[in-house]
């Protein structure tokens, strides 16, 4: 008699502690999808900032390439468009200007060329733009 007696009084609380568990790990997916995601992004826009940073470089060497032999800015061109793999997409934008400077220090004026090269990867949210400067004398 005693025994049926304290079964009737107790009350479990199974069910809300298995609806806790399961809303605490339910939140931990939740978040660690999230930092999944977000790290993604991170690196996609990563690859897209160093494509960026080498078609610049590329852009910067081929106008190089083209001022060495005439010493004018006339001979730089202004857009470079790569379709090689790794720069498939990208461009570089170029900039060239000259200046007289006294680079010795002895009062004799030298041309400098300041050449600018932007390299632009991707478009919309996923686009990368990286700038390098080159000087020649």
């Amino acid at each position: 008699m005693y025994r049926d007696q304290f079964l009737n009084k107790q009350n479990g609380a199974g069910l809300p502690v298995a609806i806790f568990v399961i809303t605490v790990l339910a939140l931990l997916v939740i978040g660690m999808s999230q930092l999944q995601e977000s790290s993604g992004k991170s690196v996609s826009l990563q690859i897209q900032s160093q494509r960026a940073f080498f078609a610049a470089e590329s852009g910067a060497q081929v106008a190089l390439a083209e001022l060495v032999p005439g010493a004018t800015c006339s001979a730089v061109s202004t857009v470079k468009t790569f379709n090689v793999n790794g720069l498939n997409g990208c461009q570089a934008s170029l900039q060239c200007n000259a200046l007289q400077a006294d680079v010795l220090g002895n009062g004799n004026l030298t041309t400098v060329y300041n050449l600018t090269s932007t390299g632009q990867c991707g478009d919309g949210a996923d686009s990368a733009e990286r700038v390098i400067e080159v000087r020649l004398r």
